[in-house]
């Protein structure tokens, strides 16, 4: 799998708002979209995380809106994990879109690994941390 992963949608009429583009909370659900299609493709489907008892919960989002997303658009909201540290992971987001690539926004989540009875931090199992290649901000 490669370390930037790629999840394509397209801009739902349903998602547009009164000023004819894509809704602020639209954006929240993409980012959640590509973050669990990433975690299933590297071997981590939902399903596993509640058969484990823990998994991932968001502490913090962070949204950069660049341009306006319209109903009927192709998009690609790329995903990385550019942290793993002992209970928690940082990862970012770019939405493009998909015929010129111009960036539409910029994100980040931070995720903590929790006990899903108890709501405590658990450190991230290690064949968890294997499974997602680190992509730091530098590179």
């Amino acid at each position: 799998m490669p370390a930037i992963f790629e999840h394509p949608l397209t801009v739902a009429p349903s998602e547009i708002d009164d000023l004819g583009h894509a809704n602020n909370q639209v954006y929240l659900a993409w980012l959640n979209a590509a973050a669990l299609a990433h975690t299933a493709a590297q071997g981590w489907p939902q399903e596993a995380y509640l058969k484990r008892g823990a998994g991932w919960l968001v502490r913090k989002h962070e949204i950069g809106y660049l341009a306006p997303a319209r109903a009927g658009e192709a998009l690609i909201v790329r995903t990385w994990v550019a942290t793993m540290e002992r209970a928690t992971s940082l990862r970012r987001y770019e939405i493009v879109r998909a015929n010129d690539r111009a960036r539409i926004a910029v994100a980040s989540t931070l995720w903590a690994f929790v006990d899903y009875k108890t709501g405590r931090l658990q450190r991230i199992p290690e064949e968890i941390a294997r499974a997602f290649e680190v992509v730091p901000d530098e590179a």
